[in-house]
């Protein structure tokens, strides 16, 4: 499966309780039900007035329909490229900077 990134915007979804974070989930997972196995919903980042999802799934198309199932907007779906994290910096990479550097 993909990963995808699911930029929602939801006026307001900052100041929601953790009961109405807590329904929001239970709609999404309904939708996910229906659509099972070929996507899951790995997080979500709720900011002021919109959420930043991670999802796995077979293509955008059932991103858009979990969207619809769940009433949720799918207003960007970035797919991702690749992930990486400080533990990166870690290991000398050829031709890097930092391993030029150290080389001299």
């Amino acid at each position: 499966m993909n990963k995808y990134v699911i930029e929602r915007e939801i006026p307001g979804i900052g100041a929601s309780t953790p009961s109405q974070l807590a329904a929001g989930a239970e709609a999404s997972n309904e939708a996910l039900a229906r659509l099972a196995p070929d996507v899951q919903w790995v997080h979500s980042y709720v900011v002021e007035n919109r959420t930043f999802c991670v999802y796995l799934a077979r293509d955008e198309a059932l991103i858009r329909q979990h969207a619809e199932l769940s009433g949720f907007p799918a207003t960007r779906i970035h797919e991702v490229c690749s992930v990486f994290d400080p533990s990166a910096a870690t290991s000398l990479v050829a031709g890097s900077a930092r391993a030029s550097k150290e080389a001299s």
